[in-house]
């Protein structure tokens, strides 16, 4: 696996990712000849979780900016609201802290066909929830009434954290020997619904076939990983690469900047809801892997000596954090093992 771009079942549903990726370079290359009239703060991070701007010689912003996708067609579906808001701090927050920063705080954009008060209300106890198991604050943020635009809603976050540049984790540090930490997921997050959505459709969203309500299992929110890596930052591992994994999967790993071969021998147990998606979706192994977390949400690599002492941390926060597998020298790619 290489993270390569993903297949047929996502395309059929109505996500063209390599399309996505054209567009995107485009907005980059637009965006790169910014001229300011002054020298850049940028530090170099071309591909990675968060942009980092340097205040002074020691003192950096994190910043990131995501919302929560078509998974919030499900929350309409079944008129509740109240999770929302934890996904979309959780996009976010779990990615600044892939290069080390603190998160501090986050700003919501909430764009609505008609201002709801009680689903406001609702999408505010989510965003209160996930701000509460981050650590941040939602000093502000912007409520737009666009009706010709949206039907529905739509919701999206930009997310701010503090780190002292000589402590940022680019995933340079990364070398052979090293080893990969896999964290749990709580389910699919918030990635690849429009695939999921496709495969499970015509199933009813209360079908109990997997222990609970299929619409419980589709909402549950984002795992939110701040607490868990900012105590391993400030414990003495070592810590060489943090992964967010999102859209892309294990492949997210290749975002660090070191060229090494990621081989994952020991993967984390996905969800059954996953292996429904397969099956009603005729959606091959490998793509999978390559649309969704498939069981693991976050990855941590640390030297192989500091192993032990950084799983009993993450293990405190996110039971069921072990090792998953290894850096060795090689062709710059993740490998997947049985």
């Amino acid at each position: 696996m290489s993270g390569g771009p993903e297949a047929d079942a996502y395309g059929r549903s109505g996500v063209d990712q390599d399309l996505a990726d054209v567009a995107v370079s485009k907005l980059v290359a637009a965006l790169s000849g910014i001229d300011t009239g002054k020298p850049s703060r940028k530090v170099e991070l071309d591909g990675h979780y968060a942009a980092v701007l340097a205040l002074d010689d020691r003192l950096g912003i994190a910043l990131s900016t995501d919302g929560v996708g078509t998974k919030i067609l499900v929350a309409e579906q079944l008129g509740r609201y109240d999770t929302i808001g934890i996904d979309c701090v959780a996009m976010n927050v779990n990615d600044v802290i892939c290069v080390g920063a603190e998160p501090i705080a986050m700003l919501d954009y909430l764009a609505v066909e008609r201002a709801d008060p009680e689903v406001c209300e609702e999408i505010g106890i989510g965003l209160a929830k996930g701000a509460e198991l981050a650590g941040i604050e939602i000093p502000g943020g912007e409520l737009a009434q666009i009706g010709e635009l949206v039907k529905g809603f739509d919701i999206a976050g930009s997310c701010f954290g503090a780190l002292s540049l000589d402590s940022m984790v680019d995933g340079s540090g990364v070398r052979p020997g090293d080893v990969v930490i896999g964290l749990p997921s709580s389910g699919i997050h918030s990635n690849g619904y429009t695939l999921a959505r496709s495969a499970l459709e015509g199933l009813p969203l209360d079908d109990d076939s997997l222990g609970a309500p299929l619409g419980d299992l589709l909402l549950e929110p984002t795992e939110i990983y701040v607490r868990a890596v900012l105590e391993l930052l400030d414990s003495p591992v070592e810590v060489h690469g943090l992964a967010h994994i999102t859209s892309g999967g294990l492949g997210n790993l290749l975002r660090l900047k070191a060229d090494v071969r990621y081989e994952i021998d020991q993967p984390l147990e996905p969800q059954p809801l996953f292996g429904l998606i397969a099956e009603r979706g005729e959606v091959p192994e490998e793509e999978m892997y390559e649309v969704f977390n498939m069981g693991c949400g976050f990855c941590c690599v640390v030297p192989e000596a500091d192993l032990d002492a950084a799983v009993a941390i993450l293990e405190r926060h996110h039971p069921g954090s072990r090792r998953i597998g290894r850096v060795t020298d090689g062709e710059r790619s993740v490998e997947r093992g049985s």
